[in-house]
């Protein structure tokens, strides 16, 4: 009987271990992901494509390139353009430098007004998941094309 007993408490201790081993892996299972999301590099030198879908019948949607030596290349709806970008850890701001009219319609301009004035007001920066976000009042999405 005695046998028994201990063989039964050798039990209970051998499925509680494998309890708490399996919840610990599923626990780094959720967990990993998310540690390299955060411990991502900011994308210098890859085109950022917006997270939208075209609008009014063309295939164009808003995008940035960001250079390691503080430029970054505008791609809004309509006007293209040239700005400079402070970098940091986890801290982003862009300026505008040139940016020339393509003769778009007022609706389009109007986008590009909206669109400049959100990502002038940009702050900072994180990843979700392998969308870049630029955090200002309002989030703006952005995928790295990948080819």
């Amino acid at each position: 009987m005695e046998l028994s007993g201990t063989l039964d408490l050798v039990g209970r201790v051998w499925f509680r271990l494998c309890v708490i081993l399996l919840l610990a892996g599923i626990i780094l299972v959720k967990l990993v992901p998310m540690v390299r999301a955060a411990n991502r590099d900011f994308p210098f030198d890859r085109e950022l494509l917006m997270d939208v879908a075209p609008v009014g019948g063309s295939k164009r949607v808003p995008g940035l390139q960001f250079f390691s030596n503080g430029a970054v290349e505008i791609d809004l709806w309509c006007v293209s353009g040239r700005g400079q970008a402070s970098v940091g850890a986890d801290s982003v701001t862009i300026v505008p430098t040139a940016l020339q009219d393509n003769q778009c319609s007022a609706e389009r301009k109007r986008m590009d007004e909206e669109l400049l004035n959100k990502l002038m007001q940009v702050t900072a920066w994180r990843w979700e998941g392998s969308v870049l976000v630029l955090v200002g009042p309002q989030a703006l999405r952005y995928r790295p094309l990948t080819n």
